[in-house]
């Protein structure tokens, strides 16, 4: 399956593009054919490299998108394997490198939560997305996370819509700066905080 070094190489570098994007975006950028790339993807799920998150569709009242969420497996590797160029913003990098760190953290949460919880992604075909979608029997739980200190009405736009559509769920958006706020019925929390005080087996956001 990875014989071809030269195709795999340029796979690895499509993958670190593609990190907490559109799964499919592997296949546009890579030259290889779309059945060599799903074996490439079953390869790296195989060794826990990477993971996808699939679109949250239960009950679902718009038109969902079809293709998962695709992560490396470590918000460090995606640092090291994702090259920079002169066209590449540092704040899109780092705001993915982000993205996926919650992710990991999400993951384990839910994983030694031991509560049934999965994780999804939401996006709808209209260009509505909120990052994460915690579903379980126990709790129904969104986040979006951006990597910025202010907070723009553009940045709620998703969790207002998922807040409309799943009017039971909560919602949180972890953006970077310490202080906790509403907006639009909307809790922000610094990530960091978040992050630290992200127990398994408690909830989310316990000062919500």
């Amino acid at each position: 399956m990875v014989r071809n070094l030269g195709q795999f190489s340029r796979f690895l570098e499509a993958v670190s593009f593609s990190h907490a994007l559109n799964a499919s975006k592997v296949a546009r950028d890579t030259e290889a054919k779309r059945r060599t790339v799903a074996g490439f993807l079953e390869v790296l799920e195989d060794l826990l490299l990477v993971y996808r998150l699939e679109v949250f569709t239960r009950r679902a009242r718009r038109r969902t998108a079809a293709h998962p969420k695709l992560f490396l497996f470590d918000a460090g590797v995606f640092r090291s394997l994702r090259q920079a160029g002169t066209l590449d913003r540092p704040q899109e990098i780092a705001g993915a490198a982000l993205e996926g760190l919650v992710a990991q953290h999400l993951r384990a949460w839910a994983a030694y939560s031991d509560a049934g919880f999965d994780l999804h992604t939401w996006r709808t075909r209209g260009g509505l997305e909120v990052d994460f979608v915690l579903y379980g029997p126990h709790g129904f739980g969104v986040a979006e996370v951006k990597n910025t200190p202010t907070i723009r009405p553009a940045d709620l736009r998703g969790l207002t819509a998922f807040g409309e559509d799943y009017p039971e769920t909560r919602r949180l958006l972890l953006y970077r700066r310490e202080r906790r706020l509403r907006r639009r019925g909307i809790l922000c929390v610094p990530v960091d905080r978040f992050l630290t005080d992200l127990v398994p087996g408690e909830e989310l956001d316990p000062a919500a």
